[in-house]
Order: C-alpha cells, then structure tokens, then sequence
C-alpha cells in the first residue's frame, strides 16, 4: 500500500532534516494522491528534477512510490518549462526543493534499464 502524497512529503522533508540537509515544500498539491517532483538545488547554479517514475517501467505495481531523473544539471529556466508543462496536465502536484551539493538525495529510483524495478532502500513512508 502506499502512503498518501502529504504524508511521504512529510516523511522525505524530516528525513532530510534528521541527516542535516534542507528541503522545503514549494508547492502543495492533493492530499491524498498528486503527483510528487523534487527539486534539487545542488548550489552552484544548476538543479536536477526527479518525478514519478512512468508506469510502464514495471512490470508488476510496486509498492511505494519511484522516481526518475526528468532534467540533470538543469538551469532555473529549464526546471520552470518543465513544471508549467506539468501543471497544464496535472495543477494537483507537489514540489520540494532540497539542497545537496553532489546532487543525491536518498530516492527510490526506478531501474529502466531492468524490467524489474530496483528496489528502494527500505523505509516505512512510501
């Protein structure tokens, strides 16, 4: 099962705090299922964006929630294309921005290059 959109933003923004980083919710969406983007400011001008990882990357429904990477590295331009496109399809998404100077967050990320997704670390907010 899988854990409503406010409460794993929540769990992700005190995860971050508890390892000494920042992070902050820019933009709220619905509650119970939006979308979730992370922004990651890796504070020498650019920025890289991980989204809900598309469907079709699995071949069963895992439990949780992916990410992908959409832009790596990406200027402040770029990064707002990209979330106007998202919001003409989808204005219910949420938007966090966090701060990691090497640019990794702990995420679960989707393998495209398996059939199988990877499996995240294990944590109970998904």
């Amino acid at each position: 099962m899988r854990a409503a959109s406010d409460f794993f933003v929540a769990a992700f923004v005190r995860r971050l705090f508890q390892a000494g980083g920042f992070a902050a919710v820019s933009k709220r969406g619905a509650a119970e299922a939006g979308a979730i983007f992370i922004l990651v400011d890796r504070l020498d001008g650019t920025l890289d964006l991980y989204g809900p990882a598309p469907q079709a990357y699995f071949v069963e429904t895992p439990d949780g929630r992916l990410f992908e990477r959409v832009l790596s590295q990406a200027d402040r331009e770029a990064v707002d294309a990209r979330l106007a496109s998202e919001a003409r399809m989808d204005p219910d998404y949420w938007l966090v921005e966090a701060e990691a100077r090497d640019g990794q967050v702990d995420l679960p990320l989707a393998d495209d290059g398996d059939e199988a997704p990877k499996k995240p670390d294990p944590w109970p907010f998904r």
